[in-house]
């Protein structure tokens, strides 16, 4: 907490008392310096004399309440005035509690005790609306950001993508033949796998940069800022190696899985302002080429190259993908 007092004894011995009484006090002679204080080591808990040089405890208080911090700060104001009209004066001001000098030390402490639960509560709600909000945009199966994060945050990631001038692609990936692993080994064996898949794949995120969403059954989008189409098709021919390297751990035993990816980037030259819907569709139309050239492929735009499958032949098509009549079912 921070005690601020113009005056050295008072504020000695507030902060002797306030030790042993396990607080780790910081201390300021009048307002302005307690603001400084407050920017360089932020205090929950602020007691604060009314008449100090420089910025009083009322100015104190209005300042603090002016100003966003990283949480609450509660704020006693203690004072030798202790007209009603001086009480109120002070509550107006931004201040919480209101003690007159000279305070009992009990009294000092009962009320810091209400203050420090009134800011666990404030912190406990705080923790509980972010889990809310993270709940809100996360696919509770696999732990990876939901299809309402991917349409709401693939936009921005456009737009920031063409104010700098900078690359942007995205992989979706789907995996091979996954109705069947439903069908014999049941659903729950089958949630398996897609945890499985998703930690995999999650592995290969550069924190705070690339993010992974799950598109909705057993289709995930990989979003990656600052990459190009070569650069998104050798991580997606990583991947398609990663998943398929050796055999899911379930309940049911070891399970052989593949995967197939679908590649897209923004165009260096996007005079059309592609959109996020236009962006997927482009990788959806490359997966399906994947798909129809026999699964656990990657397909790409034309002209990108990451290798080739076991067989040796190239998995990306040599002309652009395109949507094929009567599309088969992805699985």
């Amino acid at each position: 907490m921070l005690v601020v007092d113009d005056h050295p004894v008072t504020r000695r011995l507030l902060e002797v008392q306030l030790q042993r009484e396990g607080y780790r006090v910081l201390s300021a002679a009048h307002g302005r310096e307690a603001l400084e204080r407050l920017g360089e080591d932020f205090c929950p808990l602020v007691l604060t004399d009314w008449m100090m040089p420089e910025m009083d405890g009322l100015e104190l208080c209005r300042a603090i309440r002016g100003r966003e911090w990283d949480s609450y700060v509660y704020l006693i104001l203690l004072t030798a005035r202790d007209a009603l009209d001086d009480v109120l004066t002070g509550l107006e001001a931004g201040a919480d509690d209101y003690l007159v000098k000279p305070v009992h030390p009990m009294e000092l402490l009962a009320r810091l005790r209400t203050g420090r639960r009134i800011l666990d509560l404030e912190r406990t709600l705080k923790e509980r609306t972010r889990e809310i909000a993270r709940l809100a945009v996360t696919d509770p199966l696999t732990g990876v950001y939901n299809r309402r994060y991917l349409m709401e945050q693939l936009p921005r990631e456009l737009r920031r993508a063409r104010r700098y001038r900078r690359p942007l692609a995205l992989i979706l990936c789907d995996l091979d033949h996954f109705k069947g692993v439903n069908d014999t080994l049941g659903h729950k064996v089958g949630d398996e796998v897609l945890q499985e898949f998703t930690r995999r794949l999650g592995g290969q995120v550069r924190q705070g940069v690339d993010w992974l969403a799950r598109y909705g059954g057993e289709e995930f989008v990989f979003v990656l800022p600052e990459t190009d189409l070569a650069g998104c098709l050798a991580l997606a021919w990583r991947l398609r190696e990663l998943v398929a390297a050796a055999p899911f751990p379930t309940s049911a035993g070891p399970v052989a899985v593949t995967a197939s990816f679908g590649v897209a980037a923004l165009p260096a030259t996007d005079a059309a302002h592609l959109g996020a819907e236009a962006l997927l569709a482009q990788a959806d139309a490359c997966l399906y080429q994947a798909k129809a050239a026999g699964r656990n492929r990657v397909a790409g735009p034309e002209g990108g190259t990451a290798g080739r499958d076991e067989a040796g032949n190239n998995p990306w098509p040599s002309r652009p993908p395109r949507p094929m009549a009567g599309r088969p079912p992805k699985e």
